[in-house]
C-alpha cells in the first residue's frame, strides 16, 4: 500500500463513492424534497406557462399514488427555478420520484442535499487570525457598480463595514430586492447592502419549521458566519477596529466599494441543495456579477451535484462563482465544490498571529497563542497547580478531552487544566473547566493538528500549544505531583515568518473526479480573520458567552473563499470585459509559490513545502492580478465539452447543455485539454502510452506587441517540451497556441510537481504542472 499510494488513493474514493451511493432502505410513503430538473424547451404549446406545465407533470404521478384528501399537488412545489437552472423543488415519495423520472421532459431528480459551512467554528474547530489590510486598492468608482452575491446565513446590517457613506446609486441593472421580516425591514438595505433575499423551504421541508424565537426568519444575521463573510468581499473600511484589543486596526474588505446581495440559505441545522439552487436561481436573475459560496457538501458526480449544475448555470451567464475548498484538510482527497468551472478556495496564515506563554514550575517558557481577554486574570509572579486527566498518548482519552460533565471539581478546582483538542469545540473545553473551578487551561493539539496553532478568543485564561510541545507539557504534569504553570498574553505580533502557511484543516488534492483538473485553484487569507460579526451571539458563539463584539476572528475556508471573491469583484471591475475563466486564469497564473522567507510555501500539518495539491497554483497575488500579461480563457462550450469526455451519458449531459441545446463537438482530445491555467497530465497503467500532448492557447491582455520565452522545470519521470517555446504578440487580444510534449522516461511512484512559466521580461505567467502515473488497480 505505501509504495503503491496512487492505488491506494483510488481504493478509498472507491470505496467513499459505492458508499454515499447507497441508499439506505426507508418508509415509502415518507415524502421527501426532491430537485426536478426539466426540458425547458420540451414544453408542449398547450400549456402558458412552464409552472404550469411542471404542476402538471407532478399532478400525473401524483394522482396515481397518494390516497383521496393526501393534498394538493401545488403544496408539493416548494420551488420553481427559471435562470440558471430549470425545474422545481418537489415533496415527492420515492415511488413519486421513480414515477416522475420517467415522464418525458425530465433531465435529472436529485435528493436534496445538506451542505455545511466550511468554517472551522464548530464542534470540530472554532477558528482564528486576523485580516491583513494591505491597502492594495487605490479605490476607483467603478467597482461601485460590481456586486457580490454571498449565500450564506444572512447579514448583521447595523456593522459599520456596511456604511454606504460616499456610494454611489445603486446601479440600474441591479433587479433584486430587499425582503422582509422579523429584525429586517426595507430600510436595513441600502446603497451597500442591495439585496437581501432568504430561502427556507427545502430546510423546512427536511427539519420542521423553523423557531422564529430562535432564529431570525429573514435576512437578519443570528450565526455570524454569513456578517464576517461578506465583510471579508466588500467591507466598508472601518477605523480602530478589534476583537478584545486583539488585532487592532482598520478592518476592510477585499473591494471596499462593491456592493453586497445577501442570499440567506443556512439556518441553525445546515443548509439544503434546494434552497442554495433558488437563491443561485435569484441571483444571476437580480443580476450579481460574482457569487461567493462559503459551504460545500460531499462529492459527487458532476450531473448529481445541484451546486455544480447550478453554478454551470451562473457561469453561462458571465457570473464568476468562488467556493470554499472545505475543512478536511491536511487529508487527502478531501475537496469539495471540485468544478472547473468554479474557483476552488484552500486556507493559509498571515503573517500575524496572537502569542502566549506558558511558564512551567521548571522555568522553562513554552510558546503558544490565545486571544484570551477578561475579568479572570493569572499572576505572572504566582506559579498554580496543573492537573491532565489523561495519559501522554498522541490520541486523547475521553478523560482528558474535558468533554461537559468529565472534570471533577475536587481534582481541578483552583488549577490550571490540560485539555486534548478533538470532538467538542475548544471554547467550550474553557468552559467545562470554568464551570468545574479551573483557573486556566492548557489546550494541546493531538496528532490531527500537530503544530498548527489556532488561537481563540476563550472565556477563561487559556493559552493553545502543538503537539510536540503539549506532550512534554502533559509529561511533566503526570510525572511530577506538584506541577505548577502560569500563563500570559502578549497580545498581537506582526511579521511573522514563515508565512503564508498553507493551513493544516484546508482541504487537499487530488481531484479524484477528474485526475486532469488540478485543485485547489488557489490558496487564501483563512487562519484568524477580522472581519464583521452579528450583535446576537458572543464571539465564541457558546450560549454561555455573553461577551459582544462589533468584530470577530474566524479561521477555515469560508473565509478564505470571500477573500477571492472580493478580489475578483476588482478585477471585474478593472476589466468588465472579462469572463469568469479570465478572471480565474489571472488569479491562478500571477499566484505565488514561495512565502516571506523566500522558500517555497509549507503545509501547517507537516511543517513541509507544500505541493499544488494544498495550494493549487499558489497564494493569490491581486496587485500582479491586476495586469497578468495573458490569460487562459475558457468559454462555457469548452466547459461543455469537456464534460463530453467524462463518461456522462446523454441524459446526464442535457443536465448542463439545457439551456443553451449544447451538444458535444469532441474538440478536446483528453479532459487535460480543456484551456485550464493549471496542467495536470496523467500516464494511464497501460505502458503503450509513453507520448502525451496537451493543448493551450493564451489570450494577449498585455501590451500589443509581447515576446513571452517559456521556462519549464524538470521532472525525474519525463522529459517535458513545449512548442513552440516563444509566443511573438503583435496585438491586443490575440490569442496564440502551444502544445506540451511529455515522453515518459522512468515512470514514478507519486506524482510529480513542477510549474510552466511565459516571460516577456515584465509579466511572468506561471502554471503549475503535476504529472501522474497510474497503476493497475
Amino acid at each position: 500500500m505505501a509504495e503503491n499510494p496512487v492505488k491506494w488513493l483510488f481504493l478509498i474514493l472507491t470505496s467513499y463513492l459505492s458508499f454515499t451511493l447507497v441508499i439506505s432502505a426507508s418508509n415509502p410513503l415518507i415524502k421527501k424534497t426532491y430537485i426536478v430538473q426539466m426540458d425547458k424547451s420540451a414544453m408542449p404549446t398547450s400549456f402558458s406557462s412552464h409552472l404550469e406545465w411542471y404542476s402538471s407533470k407532478l399532478k400525473s404521478v401524483i394522482s396515481n399514488t397518494q390516497s383521496e384528501g393526501d393534498g394538493d399537488d401545488e403544496d408539493r412545489i416548494i420551488y420553481s427555478y427559471q435562470n440558471a437552472f430549470h425545474g422545481v423543488a418537489a415533496q415527492l415519495t420515492e415511488a413519486e420520484a421513480e414515477r416522475l423520472e420517467e415522464e418525458d421532459g425530465i433531465v435529472a431528480i436529485l435528493p436534496d442535499t445538506k451542505y455545511q459551512l466550511h468554517t472551522t467554528r464548530s464542534p470540530m474547530f472554532l477558528g482564528l487570525e486576523p485580516e491583513e489590510s494591505t491597502s492594495i486598492w487605490s479605490q476607483k468608482l467603478a467597482d461601485h457598480d460590481v456586486i457580490v452575491g454571498v449565500l450564506d446565513t444572512g447579514i448583521w446590517p447595523e456593522s459599520e463595514s456596511f456604511n454606504d457613506t460616499g456610494m454611489t446609486p445603486v446601479p440600474a441593472h441591479w433587479k433584486g430586492t430587499c425582503e422582509t421580516g422579523r429584525g429586517f425591514q426595507k430600510h436595513h438595505c441600502s446603497r451597500k447592502i442591495v439585496g437581501a433575499r432568504v430561502f427556507y423551504r427545502g430546510y423546512e421541508a427536511a427539519a420542521g419549521r423553523i423557531n422564529e424565537k430562535n432564529d431570525y426568519k429573514s435576512p437578519r444575521d443570528q450565526d455570524g458566519h454569513g456578517t464576517h463573510t461578506a465583510a471579508t468581499v466588500a467591507g466598508s473600511p472601518v477605523r480602530g477596529a478589534n476583537l478584545l484589543g486583539y488585532a487592532y486596526g482598520t478592518a476592510r474588505g477585499m473591494a471596499p466599494g462593491a456592493r453586497i446581495a445577501a442570499y440567506k440559505v443556512c439556518w441553525t441545522g445546515g443548509c439544503f441543495s434546494s434552497d442554495i439552487l433558488s437563491a443561485v436561481d435569484r441571483a444571476v436573475a437580480d443580476g450579481v456579477n460574482v457569487l461567493s459560496i462559503s459551504l460545500g457538501g460531499g462529492v459527487s458526480s458532476y450531473s448529481r451535484d445541484s451546486l455544480a449544475i447550478a453554478t454551470f448555470g451562473a457561469m453561462e451567464m458571465g457570473v464568476f462563482v468562488s467556493c470554499s475548498a472545505g475543512n478536511g484538510g491536511p487529508d487527502p482527497v478531501s475537496l469539495t465544490n471540485v468544478s472547473p468551472w468554479i474557483t476552488t478556495v484552500g486556507a493559509s496564515t498571515m503573517d500575524r498571529d496572537f502569542p502566549a506563554n506558558v511558564k512551567l514550575g521548571t522555568g522553562r517558557i513554552v510558546s503558544g497563542v490565545s486571544l484570551y481577554k477578561g475579568r479572570w486574570f493569572l499572576l505572572a509572579n504566582k506559579q498554580y497547580r496543573l492537573v491532565y486527566m489523561g495519559s501522554n498518548s498522541s490520541s486523547p482519552d475521553p478523560s482528558s478531552l474535558c468533554l461537559e460533565g468529565t472534570l471533577d471539581p475536587h481534582l481541578v478546582s483552583g488549577k490550571i487544566v490540560i485539555c486534548d483538542r478533538g470532538i467538542s469545540p475548544r471554547v467550550q473545553k474553557g468552559q467545562v473547566v470554568k464551570d468545574a473551578g479551573g483557573v486556566g487551561m492548557i489546550l494541546t493539539n493531538t496528532e490531527a493538528n500537530g503544530e498548527e496553532l489556532v488561537a481563540d478568543c476563550h472565556l477563561l485564561p487559556a493559552v493553545a500549544v502543538g503537539e510536540i510541545e503539549g506532550k512534554a507539557i502533559k509529561h511533566y504534569a503526570l510525572t511530577n505531583s506538584k506541577a505548577t504553570a502560569t500563563l500570559t498574553f502578549l497580545g498581537t505580533r506582526l511579521g511573522i515568518k514563515p508565512s503564508p502557511v498553507v493551513a493544516a484543516f484546508s482541504s487537499r488534492g487530488p481531484n479524484f473526479l477528474t485526475l486532469e483538473i488540478l485543485k485547489p485553484d488557489v490558496v487564501a487569507p483563512g487562519v484568524n480573520i477580522l472581519a464583521a460579526w452579528t450583535g446576537e451571539l458572543g464571539p465564541s458563539s457558546l450560549a454561555t458567552d455573553h461577551r459582544r463584539v462589533k468584530f470577530n476572528i474566524l479561521s477555515g475556508t469560508s473565509m478564505s473563499c470571500p477573500h477571492v471573491s472580493g478580489i475578483a469583484a476588482l478585477l471585474k471591475a478593472r476589466h468588465p470585459e472579462w469572463s469568469p475563466a479570465a478572471i480565474k486564469s489571472a488569479l491562478m497564473t500571477t499566484a505565488y509559490v514561495h512565502d516571506n522567507t523566500h522558500n517555497p510555501l509549507k503545509d501547517a500539518s507537516m511543517a513541509a513545502p507544500s505541493n499544488p495539491y494544498d495550494h493549487g497554483a499558489g497564494h493569490i497575488n491581486p496587485l500582479r492580478a491586476l495586469d497578468p500579461g495573458l490569460i487562459y480563457d475558457i468559454e462555457a462550450q469548452d466547459y461543455f465539452e469537456f464534460l463530453c469526455t467524462q463518461k456522462l451519458t446523454t441524459m446526464q449531459l442535457k443536465v448542463f447543455g439545457k439551456y443553451s441545446n449544447r451538444s458535444c463537438h469532441q474538440t478536446l482530445a483528453s479532459p487535460g485539454d480543456l484551456n485550464y491555467p493549471a496542467i495536470s497530465v496523467v500516464f494511464p497503467e497501460d505502458t503503450a502510452f509513453s507520448v502525451l500532448t496537451l493543448h493551450r492557447t493564451v489570450t494577449n491582455v498585455g501590451p500589443p506587441i509581447s515576446n513571452y520565452n517559456v521556462v519549464v522545470s524538470p521532472f525525474k519521470g519525463a522529459t517535458v517540451k513545449v512548442d513552440p517555446e516563444s509566443l511573438n504578440f503583435t496585438r491586443k487580444s490575440q490569442k496564440l497556441s502551444y502544445k506540451i510534449i511529455f515522453t515518459a522516461k522512468s515512470p514514478q511512484t507519486m506524482p510529480e510537481f513542477g510549474g510552466l512559466v511565459w516571460k516577456d521580461g515584465v509579466h511572468k505567467v506561471r502554471s503549475p504542472i503535476v504529472i501522474t502515473w497510474l497503476s493497475p488497480l
